[in-house]
């Protein structure tokens, strides 16, 4: 039955950073300020600070199975388990045909092309070499499928590629279906294999946007007038959706309630942003929350470490959070670099717990604050305890100009 006006909660998160594995544990580095970024040395292309993940990659699917799907897959795999784990839920709760699977990806098959096209250059290009699970591995629905088949869900499943905006459009989606009634309960979240990929790094270094320092740890410096590039990262993030009245009914662990949301379109550039529509990005989620600027607790920025880029949304946030004394900022990119199409989830993931723990974590590595990035109440380098936190606005933009803004409201019951 539809019902566009259903309360729908996050009762579940499973999650693989290049820092941690759970959400307790992502939580405590955060507050730490303590980053994983390290420096890899890729195929073809070189060393570069990067965020790999380290997880149980056999913990809910065999090694053969792994080796047969994609690094996507097993992150997703690994997740959704997870995601399921921490919601307190046996899946024969719901009818397996009304569970919807919906992943946000900035990218995916790179890797797996790349990796093939290595393989037959050992054999002189030839293509009698090729693998024959190329095909799946590369199919946009992927990801999502994989999960699927490891916990036998038979209801709808697929990708939403949405570049660095996908996991906020994931979530946007599990709450649309669970809404119009297509699902009962709905896995949403992103997937990024990105480090995989030589292709990419060699792409942003192109455009002058890929991060380098020292010590790759202190790469990824949002807001920081010596930012020089984006740090890639792998990583996931799937949620357990539910309607608010199906968790209460099981008395289900819940993070938040998902109140608010919007997605609109720069229409303007390739590659740069545009702070006019994050703007208008942020205005709509806040009108369709029923809330006001001063509503807002947290807002968990998207910015990338690109100098105009984190230039472009301070002035969207200076344009809507204009005298709101109480509104903290913080970005998590700074610990664990841009986890691209995982990037909305996980962020918005580290930034769940401080509901309970009043606490707003930092964002690290700004030694000089660059003028035109100035935001009040910017946390910068340690955490900040406030007196109350019951609201999140989460960013996240990509390219060919996509906005998205996911807002969350603490439950209290």
């Amino acid at each position: 039955m539809t019902d566009l006006q259903q309360r729908i909660v996050i009762t579940g998160v499973g999650l693989a950073a290049p820092n941690a594995n759970t959400i307790q544990d992502f939580r405590a580095k955060l507050l730490r300020g303590e980053s994983n970024i390290q420096e890899i040395d890729l195929r073809y292309f070189g060393k570069a600070p990067a965020g790999l993940c380290s997880f149980p990659e056999t913990q809910y699917r065999k090694k053969k199975d792994n080796k047969r799907g994609t690094r996507a897959g097993c992150l997703g795999v690994y997740c959704a388990h997870e995601a399921i784990r921490d919601a307190d839920l046996s899946l024969e709760y719901y009818d397996k045909s009304r569970i919807g699977v919906y992943i946000g990806l900035t990218e995916h098959g790179t890797v797996e092309t790349e990796n093939e096209i290595y393989n037959i250059s050992q054999y002189g290009y030839n293509v009698d070499y090729w693998t024959h699970h190329h095909n799946p591995r590369t199919v946009l629905n992927n990801p999502a499928g994989e999960i699927t088949m490891s916990l036998g869900i038979t209801g709808p499943h697929y990708s939403i590629g949405a570049a660095c905006a996908a996991g906020n459009a994931s979530l946007i989606q599990g709450v649309q279906m669970l809404r119009l009634g297509e699902v009962d309960m709905a896995l949403a979240g992103g997937v990024s294999e990105s480090t995989g990929s030589f292709g990419i790094f060699a792409s942003f270094k192109a455009q002058g946007a890929l991060a380098s320092a020292p010590d790759p740890r202190q790469a990824c410096r949002p807001f920081d007038k010596n930012r020089n590039g984006i740090v890639v990262s792998e990583g996931a993030a799937i949620y357990v959706l539910e309607s608010l009245e199906k968790a209460l009914a099981r008395n289900a662990p819940i993070y938040g309630e998902i109140v608010g949301y919007a997605m609109n379109s720069d229409a303007n550039d390739f590659v740069l942003p545009l702070g006019e529509r994050q703007a208008e990005c942020m205005q709509l989620a806040l009108n369709r929350a029923g809330m006001k600027p001063q509503d807002i607790d947290i807002i968990s920025t998207h910015a990338t470490g690109t100098p105009q880029g984190d230039i472009e949304e301070c002035k969207a946030i200076r344009q809507v959070f204009d005298n709101c004394p109480t509104t903290y900022l913080n970005n998590t990119k700074s610990i664990i670099g841009h986890a691209m199409g995982a990037a909305g989830v996980l962020e918005l993931a580290g930034n769940l717990p401080s509901f309970q723990d009043n606490t707003v974590h930092p964002t690290i590595n700004v030694q000089s604050l660059d003028p035109e990035c100035f935001l009040p109440n910017l946390v910068m380098n340690k955490p900040l305890q406030v007196e109350n936190i019951s609201t999140i606005l989460n960013n996240s933009f990509g390219m060919v100009g996509i906005n998205s803004t996911v807002i969350i409201k603490k439950y209290t019951r």
